[in-house]
């Protein structure tokens, strides 16, 4: 019996967190009762935990299906700077390779292992109860034909519950509609999975939609509003993401292209310069962002329209992770959407992609919050607006509806639920045509009790019923519109609606923006020595600044400025491997700042070497400044190079420094400390090679 005690010390020494979010605390346990389970969780809502943490109480290993090979890196790092063991297999690796993951998995040397589902077939030796204990199926929604990402190599995965009967399978998305869920729940042979479907809403991103006129100029203002951001910028079309970055450079913004046709390790490279912060913008296809969890991505923009809500809302859920305010700005155009319908004529489900396509239209054309249009969508009912969308910030009028809705509501409810819009709006408008007399509907009640509405004016009212989320579109039964709970407020309960009138727009023009000065960066605040430090140590360590401390947890750093390991390990984010890693350097970095502001600068490195002259050992200098002993070893080689009387060399012995050496000469102009550490067969410490190459770089000086 696990009990919540325990699943909360994991939560707080592995993680970093203090209590669950959303319906993970329920998610984890229904999973360690090894319970099939479908998991529809937002974007930054927190799904890696769901199954990353029910495989530390598990004796054998989470089998974890992802669809990208290039983000298995990440994600096994992410989980390693978390103190969890975990490894990934694929084809991108050396026989010697997947032998040591074999071997590995066997020993029970790791608690998660990553596979891409092609490479499934190479993993039969470990695919038994003996090894694995949970499977996890990461982007579930990539099974479905329905859904907006289908991926062939998806389908096979239905031979994993039939193989490990006894082993619990776990589906998790951040988007999938009703169809989409109930196929991917048959696809996986998971049909009486446990459903745990999270609130769609991410409250924190502000949404905005503008007309596409001059839409570089108005992403360079958007950028130079936002210094030192993390960003996306999606595009339909290789070339344009090419001619957007060579644009966006031209004007001195530093961002790159990523698209399919550039090689695996161009991408792979624009890929971790990206996650590194070592660019700070993308411009890419809709094939970039999968899977990634960079935290810190403030905002991202729409060049052109997507082709459906799933894939914008999957889209826009990569800024704001880490639960800060972020914003995601849409581009509409008309060439847009005739582009898009040229991309998903003769395809496969056509009439289903155009309807969502229409939806989507619906969508950016929309004059009630947008967020609601986002939630209702999903099936997420709420009947309060937002605040935090363009059209909530800038409302259009209003006029009472009541009986507009009632008109249109009491057809769908005569048409069973079972007609499209076009349908709807001829039986309503009273329409003499064959459709109508061959299914008898102009025996209705409510047959033309709107002929004196146009058919667009129509048109205009039904879409805002359904972004208010008073009817809704069943994609999986031939667009029919159907009622909602809502409806019978309109219908029964005398609830009032409220409707815009029609209007005609000739031309588009630019949205108002308000003039705001140029921010730039606070240089010398303390989440900007915060975040250099991170990245500091990210570079020294090759990983993800991010997978190190969040945006979040390094603005809580700031708030709180926590001088202790007890005051440090309170902050959200910071685990107990995190604190032994990290903390002394950030806890003196915020320290030092505190003292620079009473005092004036002043480099705390001179005190660190006023004890070392005074003979000190490098455990009593860390005792009488509070820091930790690495933190004193990288003061005394900031101090070395600078040319001060120290002699590192007693610190190192001489066996130890050719091997060093000698993994200079492989590695070459290799500066990360990560490389050499894993080089080195992790046998000599982070602080013994920093040392060692600081003695090195001296020599060659």
């Amino acid at each position: 019996m696990i009990l919540e005690k325990d699943l909360l010390a994991r939560l707080k020494s592995n993680f970093g967190y203090d209590s669950f979010r959303l319906e993970q605390q329920k998610i984890i346990e229904n999973i360690l009762s090894k319970n099939d389970t479908l998991v529809i969780m937002p974007t930054g809502g927190g799904k890696s935990i769901c199954f990353q943490l029910p495989a530390l109480f598990f004796e054998g290993i989470t089998l974890v299906i992802s669809p990208l090979i290039a983000l298995m890196k990440d994600q096994v790092d992410s989980l390693k700077a978390n103190g969890i063991p975990a490894t990934y297999f694929n084809s991108s690796q050396s026989d010697e390779e997947q032998k040591a993951v074999f071997d590995a998995v066997v020993n029970k040397e790791v608690k998660l292992l990553y596979v891409a589902p092609e490479s499934l077939s190479f993993l039969q030796n470990i695919l038994h109860q003996n090894y694995i204990n949970c499977i996890a199926i990461d982007e579930a929604h990539c099974i479905s034909s329905w859904g907006h990402d289908f991926r062939p190599s998806y389908k096979q995965l239905a031979f994993l519950k039939k193989s490990l009967p006894e082993v619990p399978v776990v589906a998790l998305t951040a988007t999938a509609d009703k169809a989409t869920q109930e196929d991917i729940l048959e696809q996986l042979a998971i049909p009486n999975a446990t459903r745990f479907i999270s609130s769609f809403n991410r409250e924190n991103i502000a949404l905005e939609v503008r007309p596409a006129n001059d839409r570089v100029q108005q992403i360079v203002k958007f950028i130079e509003r936002r210094p030192n951001e993390s960003g996306i910028i999606y595009c339909l079309s290789r070339k344009a993401t090419e001619q957007l970055a060579g644009k966006l450079r031209q004007n001195g913004i530093d961002a790159l292209a990523y698209h399919a046709g550039l090689s695996f390790d161009e991408r792979a490279k624009t890929q971790e310069d990206f996650i590194k912060d070592d660019v700070q913008i993308i411009c890419a296809t809709i094939a970039f962002g999968m899977g990634i969890d960079k935290s810190n991505v403030r905002w991202v923009i729409h060049y052109n329209m997507p082709k459906n809500i799933e894939g914008y809302y999957q889209e826009i859920g990569r800024a704001g992770r880490d639960g800060l305010a972020s914003h995601a700005l849409l581009f509409h155009s008309y060439a847009d959407v005739i582009q898009l319908r040229q991309f998903i004529a003769n395809t496969g489900n056509q009439e289903v992609q155009e309807a969502k396509l229409d939806r989507m239209k619906q969508f950016a054309e929309a004059t009630v919050c947008r967020r609601r249009i986002l939630l209702s969508y999903f099936g997420e009912l709420v009947d309060t607006n937002c605040g935090n969308c363009d059209v909530c910030k800038n409302p259009p009028q209003f006029f009472d509806g009541t009986v507009i809705a009632q008109k249109a509501l009491s057809a769908i409810y005569r048409l069973k639920g079972k007609e499209a819009m076009g349908t709807v709006i001829d039986v309503l408008r009273g329409a003499n045509n064959a459709s109508i007399h061959e299914k008898n509907y102009q025996q209705l009640k409510t047959f033309g009790v709107g002929s004196d509405i146009s058919w667009r004016d129509w048109q205009h009212y039904l879409i805002q019923l359904i972004n208010q989320g008073f009817c809704q579109i069943a994609f999986h039964l031939n667009n029919a519109l159907q009622l909602t709970s809502f409806s019978e407020k309109v219908l029964f309960q005398g609830e009032k609606v409220q409707l815009t009138t029609p209007v005609e727009v000739t031309k588009e023009t630019p949205a108002k923006v308000k003039a705001t000065k140029k921010k730039s960066a606070t240089k010398d605040s303390l989440f900007e020595r915060l975040r250099k430090l991170r990245y500091r140590i990210a570079q020294e360590e090759d990983i993800a600044a991010y997978l190190i401390f969040s945006d979040a947890t390094l603005r809580e750093l700031e708030t709180q400025r926590p001088q202790t390991d007890d005051e440090f390990l309170a902050i959200s984010g910071v685990g107990q491997r995190k604190l032994e890693v990290y903390g002394g350097e950030f806890m003196e970095e915020i320290k030092s700042f505190i003292k620079e502001k009473k005092k004036g600068k002043k480099d705390t490195t001179l005190e660190t070497y006023k004890l070392y002259q005074e003979d000190f050992t490098i455990e009593e200098i860390a005792i009488k400044r509070g820091l930790k002993e690495q933190t004193i070893f990288s003061h005394l080689a900031k101090l070395y190079l600078e040319g001060k009387d120290i002699n590192l060399d007693k610190f190192i012995d001489v066996n130890t420094l050719k091997l060093i050496q000698n993994a200079k000469k492989v590695l070459q102009n290799e500066t990360a400390l990560k490389p050499y550490f894993e080089f080195l067969e992790e046998k000599v410490s982070y602080e013994q090679i920093r040392i060692g190459l600081t003695i090195l770089q001296k020599k060659s000086i």
